[in-house]
């Protein structure tokens, strides 16, 4: 099982990326447990300065922006 966080304050770019992370594995049929963190003292500890960001199992893949599809997608 994959271990996925999305990291921001709440904002809307956070949501849409949580949203899109979500449908990408029920499409892709991956087992995955995403987990939305919005405490600035837990996100500014993996080193992001802009939000959205997305930890895969402890590693920073994405900061900045909401990511594409097709880069969600690879990271199944």
């Amino acid at each position: 099982m994959i271990n996925i966080k999305v990291l921001g304050s709440g904002c809307s770019n956070c949501k849409t990326t949580y949203a899109r992370i979500e449908k990408a594995a029920q499409d892709k049929k991956v087992e995955i447990t995403l987990e939305k963190i919005e405490d600035m003292a837990q996100i500014m500890s993996y080193g992001i300065m802009s939000t959205p960001g997305v930890v895969i199992d402890g590693e920073v893949v994405h900061a900045g922006g909401i990511p594409d599809q097709k880069k969600i997608e690879a990271w199944f």
